[in-house]
């Protein structure tokens, strides 16, 4: 397809990345800062007091208000110097890394928030991992400069070491606590002076240019100087930006500021429109898909209940992969065949939602159903794929779940299948019966989900310990072993959301000997949404 073809020049106009950090970096201020310089929203929420007024814009569930903290990722579409920028504001707490996770494969570029006074945090080095893994380019952000912090260079150093790629200085603070005067675009030799306590974005900044401006040595004394000396120092020292490293997620442009204030937005939303890439290629079972082919292609990476509780929804956020969506087109589910003509598409700022006519590759849209679609679907004009990559982690911890009212049994199933469908928590339903099991990489989503179904599905639950400690599906090549290995092991056999059969165990030992005594099935502490396709196994 020609380059300049109009369904080419739509999906060099896209943008698509997310925000990761460790908890309390300042990831869901920075998000709601870059819609507030977009344009997207008129004034950002508090998202300091947990009963203040205002809240986040990405943090749109009830408890997320109460907590001050996400839960969830939201998914959100603004414009900025005409390219669409597709930004998934993702949750910090490692409870929710699963999250993350699959928010990651949907994106092309990832946005580093790291806190200046603390340096590169556990949460912050397992995501960069998931990020070298898929070669995502890095954008790294060093939030909080308007605090007494860590030395800039201290803290550049740090990144550099910890997270193993050369980092290339695009800002360079001037001073830093009471101290901190602005920040110095080294891309533009230019200072912008710093304005504390900014709710609203402001018509023109004070702009001093130069390294060698009187003005700012004048004003900026002792905090100039040594800037301008850690200027000179990594001018000389850091490797020349090359996009080509970047691209490889072996560079990372690197970015001072402070988010709550509003400052070094404005300059990380222009390297992101600048040097983020476009949308890229896909993966997908069958082949490798290009996102400027005309046939439209696309993969469900998140679905989220209860965004309009009256409504009852369920949204499923498509990554388009290729092509052009248009409304009321005819998809196909790779995973059942089946043909469906969603006439309603959305579009997202969090939870604000606009009916979309047309999506592109690198757009991510939300196609309303009510279980249709299931995370990791593909969808196709169609023909048969299977994008790869959306991971389903083993459980670490498990609650059983009893129901306080008898008679809510059924808005009980309902809500556990919903929320598990979506991934905030892991349903199991034991082959031999008896309670649901409820299964988590971390404590806090049990916590969520007991909220969650008061609040939208009016179901008062209370969990209560189990036994068990682990779960691994199975899988075998041959049917006829692997019903015989359910049937001696119905015990401690249950099913998910999607009927993938797991064997739960109370201790490592368990496992060790169902796997002696079965060599030919494979047990498995991660599994792929959509298909039942199954990593290697554990």
């Amino acid at each position: 397809m020609s380059a300049a073809s109009p369904l080419a020049s739509e999906i060099q106009r896209r943008r698509t990345f997310a925000i990761i950090s460790h908890p309390d970096a300042g990831k869901t201020t920075l998000t709601e800062k870059l819609l507030l310089f977009a344009g997207a929203i008129q004034i950002a929420g508090s998202v300091k007091a947990r009963k203040a007024s205002r809240h986040a814009t990405s943090d749109w569930m009830e408890i997320e208000k109460q907590r001050g903290i996400s839960v969830a990722s939201s998914v959100m579409q603004m414009e900025y110097r005409d390219c669409v920028v597709n930004l998934l504001d993702t949750p910090g707490h490692q409870d929710f890394s699963e999250d993350t996770y699959r928010v990651l494969t949907a994106v092309d570029a990832a946005l580093m928030v790291i806190d200046a006074g603390k340096g590169v945090e556990a949460q912050t080095l397992r995501l960069i991992e998931v990020c070298r893994a898929r070669n995502t380019p890095i954008l790294t952000f060093i939030n909080k400069m308007d605090r007494e912090v860590l030395p800039p260079l201290e803290l550049m150093q740090e990144v550099e070491t910890v997270l193993k790629m050369d980092i290339v200085p695009f800002i360079w603070p001037v001073g830093m606590g009471k101290n901190f005067r602005g920040v110095y675009d080294l891309r533009r030799d230019a200072m912008r002076v710093f304005t504390p306590g900014e709710d609203r974005v402001r018509d023109e900044d004070e702009i001093l240019a130069g390294l060698d401006n009187p003005v700012a040595a004048e004003r900026f004394g002792a905090e100039m100087a040594q800037a301008k000396s850690e200027i000179e120092l990594i001018r000389d020292a850091s490797p020349p930006w090359d996009r080509a490293a970047f691209l490889a997620g072996k560079q990372s442009p690197l970015f001072f500021g402070s988010a709550v204030n509003n400052f070094g937005v404005r300059e990380v939303l222009d390297a992101l429109v600048d040097v983020a890439p476009a949308p890229i290629s896909r993966a997908a079972l069958e082949r490798v898909v290009e996102p400027t082919e005309p046939q439209f292609s696309g993969v469900v990476f998140k679905i989220q209940a209860n965004m309009a509780p009256a409504l009852r929804d369920r949204i499923a956020f498509v990554r388009v992969c290729s092509g052009k969506f248009e409304r009321g087109m005819k998809l196909r589910v790779g995973r059942t065949g089946k043909d469906i003509r969603p006439g309603t598409v959305v579009s997202f700022l969090s939870q604000r939602r606009d009916l979309l006519d047309e999506a592109y590759a690198g757009d991510n849209s939300g196609i309303p159903n009510h279980g249709t679609l299931h995370l990791g679907d593909t969808l196709t004009e169609k023909e048969a794929l299977q994008f790869t990559g959306l991971p389903y982690f083993a459980p670490e911890t498990f609650q059983s779940v009893e129901i306080k009212d008898p008679m809510k049994s059924k808005q009980l199933r309902q809500g556990l299948q919903q929320l598990g469908e979506e991934g905030a928590i892991q349903v199991f339903r034991p082959i031999a019966g008896g309670s649901l099991l409820l299964g988590a990489v971390g404590t806090l989503q049990f916590e969520v989900v007991l909220h969650r179904l008061k609040s939208e599905y009016n179901v008062d639950a209370r969990l209560e310990p189990s036994r068990y400690r682990m779960a691994r599906w199975v899988s075998c090549d041959d049917p006829s072993i692997l019903k015989k290995f359910i049937d001696a092991n119905a015990h401690r056999m249950a099913h998910d959301v999607v009927d993938a059969p797991a064997f739960l165990a109370a201790h490592q030992s368990e496992l060790e000997v169902a796997s002696e005594r079965y060599p030919q099935v494979k047990f498995h502490a991660l599994r792929e949404h959509a298909g039942q396709h199954f990593a290697e196994a554990m």
